[in-house]
């Protein structure tokens, strides 16, 4: 879902905590060595992000957070903040080219670059996290 978080609204805190869960607390990101990624240029997305991100000249960047059932992607266009919310179960990331990642959500993506170490083991990590908090599929049993 993509929701404008740029004012303090409590139905729409309500609605991201339900579905990714409450932030981690800090003695879990301590353990997790943080939970926030760096600043990730943004190369392509979907068309209703693109159509944000075409209303100011800014350079496009997002970053992300990790939560305890998902992951929100925030970006900025014309003083505001965006952010696409994705649970893990939803959530599916791609590496495409030599150094893309690809962040998808049903109708939504957004492709990111992955030039840094610091970035590919971000994904890795989130990657990690989902693969170890995920139900126990029926292959498993």
């Amino acid at each position: 879902m993509l929701l404008n978080v740029s004012y303090n609204n409590k139905s729409i805190t309500q609605k991201v905590d339900e579905a990714v869960g409450k932030p981690f607390t800090l003695k879990e990101r301590w353990a997790m060595g943080g939970i926030g990624s760096p600043k990730l240029i943004i190369t392509e997305t979907s068309l209703e992000i693109g159509n944000l991100l075409l209303l100011d000249n800014n350079r496009n960047t997002c970053n992300i957070e990790m939560r305890p059932k998902g992951i929100i992607v925030r970006f900025r266009s014309l003083l505001e903040t965006f952010a696409l919310v994705i649970p893990y179960y939803k959530l599916t990331l791609y590496k495409g080219d030599a150094s893309v990642y690809s962040i998808y959500r049903d109708s939504y993506f957004i492709k990111v670059e992955s030039d840094t170490k610091a970035v590919q083991k971000f994904f890795q990590k989130i990657l990690g996290y989902k693969a170890d908090n995920a139900p126990t599929s029926i292959e498993d049993l």
